[in-house]
């Protein structure tokens, strides 16, 4: 199946302004918001199809207008809100690095194995959404009124992953893309990871073993 036989049923996002809802708080996405994401992002060029390409701007256009963050790069530069972040750079740098990780393990291994069936288009896809809910989980405004009863909202009420595959579904991106938002990290343990999946896992811990390991990241982690 061609990777645009995926959006049957599916129309591409107006490029006009939007405003909707996720739980309880208004959401405009508008024409600056997706320019700001293609710009952070210049990986999304190297998706052939360009209604996934589409669909993957859409997704962190539209959890970043969720949140207090008006650029991926806000986001601190962490894999999880109380793990060590990197000593200089960015989220971006890390959603980018990821996804360029995951493309030479498809390159690379699809080359050599030519029996492997990766989708490059849905590799790269996946790892350019695999963090698309952290700006939900990471978000100041969420941790303050988490902290305040967890008893009643829990700590966090959904982490990035979980947030991640609501994300991906709410903008019409395949479910393959979804998975991998939701099993990229512990919760995958929890299911059968895709292929495109374990590449883009793999590609997500060895970004930060190997910087760790660089002591790149703050506090000597």
């Amino acid at each position: 199946m061609a990777t645009g036989d995926r959006w049957q049923g599916h129309q591409t996002a107006s490029p006009i302004t939007q405003t909707t809802g996720l739980g309880d708080l208004p959401m405009t996405v508008d024409d600056a918001t997706r320019t700001r994401v293609r710009s952070e992002l210049p990986e999304i060029c190297e998706i052939q199809d360009q209604e996934l390409a589409d669909k993957v701007v859409e997704a962190w256009a539209h959890a970043l207008a969720q949140s207090s963050f008006e650029t991926i790069a806000d986001i601190p530069a962490s894999g999880n809100p109380d793990t060590p972040p990197l000593k200089t750079g960015t989220q971006t740098d890390h959603i980018r690095g990821v996804t360029r990780l995951a493309i030479a393990i498809t390159d690379e291994l699809g080359q050599q194995f030519q029996q492997l069936a990766v989708d490059r288009d849905l590799v790269i896809a996946a790892a350019l959404c695999h963090d698309v809910g952290k700006p939900w989980e990471f978000d100041p405004k969420n941790q303050t009124r988490w902290s305040k009863n967890r008893i009643r909202t829990g700590w966090p009420s959904i982490r990035h992953p979980g947030y991640g595959v609501h994300i991906c579904l709410t903008v019409g991106l395949p479910e393959e893309v979804a998975h991998v938002a939701g099993g990229h990290s512990g919760e995958g343990e929890l299911v059968q990871r895709s292929l495109t999946n374990v590449i883009v896992h793999q590609a997500d811990y060895a970004f930060w073993g190997v910087l760790r390991a660089g002591d790149l990241l703050k506090d000597g982690a």
